[in-house]
């Protein structure tokens, strides 16, 4: 008889719950095609009397994931706790030092302990998988570590947090205000618990830092994500960029440049006939871009029970069929540390601004971009009042250091009311 594959999942959360029912619905059809029975052994939660709507009676239960982590009958330990420190990392490490493989859903706890544990997994001759961790059901880890990799990358780029486009793509479409769209996905539950995860960036930029390490063979650096979140993102900047032909998404964008590697998630103005500029709602969208293979676009649910349970049973599939990948792509001792470099590369910008009416305001303005070496692209100006008058003004390709230079010498024209908002439009 063949040898089944043991599982024990920690977490029984939403995701957990759906591994669950994947391997019950599923069972049949998993061992044809991995070739071996996959099996649920035990499971770990911190509670368990909840009702989560799934039979669990055929599993061992334990109280602690660190104690099934280093259980001798499985093979797999399936993290889907969650968090960076505390049970997940313990149990992590446990499983390792006992010799499991592991598959995680757990972003955060990769993004900043990574290097560490894909060394130790390396040693100990097992492996991490990490699919669910990154765009949910979207293959982007297998597609860079396998089928990309006969490619030098050179850009990765995407929308990898679903709540954050929907509140953009709700703005627009209802053309309410942030805080009203904020509110309201607060409400239908699709934030997290700290809300500061989603819409300051956090989340998306853990994603980008693993993605980035794969693609460019460094160390995984989370520290060196440049963050900038949606809430300054006004329903004004919304429609002025619409009207321009953009529309606004919370991009993440990793390359590597002469002066290092570039990794920051930020809001961008993306054409709106791109790609990009088409995605709605939840969804998430990676664009992979090669020497050999050009450019690649994959678009799919970015959370949620069935897709995210749906990349951690590719994991398992693969370690069922005997695929042993290493965590980033390849052996963890020759990743290397990236120097960190700062939109460097140059871009038009999207600049809006109040200003005071009255005459040689526009020429003011016009001569700080010009001392800082930025030539004007387009310029419109809408209805304005008795006293002020908006202000938008597409740049032509620029660095954000001379960018930097003009916004801190617009305070000394004395034309310039509040500050002025800066966004960078991404070529896709």
């Amino acid at each position: 008889m063949t040898t089944p594959l043991r599982l024990g999942i920690a977490g029984l959360g939403t995701v957990g719950v759906g591994i669950v029912r994947i391997v019950q619905k599923h069972a049949d059809l998993l061992e044809k095609r991995a070739g071996r029975p996959v099996q649920i052994v035990a499971v770990s939660a911190r509670s368990k009397t909840k009702n989560r709507d799934v039979d669990l009676s055929a599993y061992d239960w334990e109280d602690s994931p660190v104690t099934l982590a280093k259980r001798e009958d499985i093979d797999v330990f399936v993290e889907v706790i969650g968090g960076h420190e505390g049970p997940a990392k313990d149990a992590t490490e446990a499983a390792i030092a006992s010799g499991k493989d592991v598959v995680s859903a757990n972003k955060a706890l990769l993004a900043i302990h990574g290097q560490a544990l894909a060394e130790a997994a390396e040693a100990a001759g097992r492996v991490i998988r990490f699919e669910a961790a990154v765009a949910g059901g979207i293959p982007v880890v297998k597609s860079l570590t396998e089928g990309l990799a006969g490619n030098e990358i050179t850009r990765v780029m995407g929308v990898m947090n679903g709540s954050c486009n929907y509140i953009l793509t709700r703005m627009q479409d209802a053309g309410l205000t942030y805080q009203a769209v904020f509110d309201e996905a607060n409400q239908l539950g699709y934030l997290e618990a700290d809300p500061e995860l989603d819409v300051g960036g956090i989340d998306a930029g853990h994603k980008l830092a693993l993605l980035a390490s794969i693609a460019f063979g460094t160390q995984v650096d989370f520290d060196a994500v440049e963050l900038e979140g949606i809430g300054s993102v006004t329903i004004e900047d919304i429609n002025q960029a619409a009207d321009m032909g953009y529309k606004i998404k919370l991009l993440g964008v990793a390359q590597m440049t002469g002066r290092g590697l570039e990794q920051r998630m930020s809001p961008c103005l993306v054409p709106d006939s791109s790609p990009l500029g088409q995605l709605a709602g939840g969804t998430n969208m990676v664009v992979l871009e090669g020497d050999a293979v050009s450019q690649i676009v994959l678009r799919g649910p970015g959370a949620g029970e069935g897709p995210t349970a749906s990349a951690v049973m590719g994991d398992v599939m693969d370690i069922a069929r005997g695929m042993r990948v290493t965590t980033f792509g390849q052996p963890a001792s020759t990743l290397r540390k990236a120097r960190a470099a700062r939109a460097a590369v140059a871009a038009p910008y999207y600049l809006r601004m109040q200003l005071i009416d009255k005459p040689g305001a526009l020429a003011k303005v016009a001569h700080v971009l010009g001392e800082a070496g930025i030539s004007i692209d387009r310029m419109r100006q809408y209805d304005h009042t008795d006293t002020s008058a908006p202000v938008l003004i597409v740049t032509h390709k620029t660095t954000r250091s001379a960018l930097d230079e003009a916004l801190t010498q617009f305070k000394a024209t004395g034309v310039v009311v509040g500050d002025p908002v800066a966004i960078r439009i991404e070529a896709v």
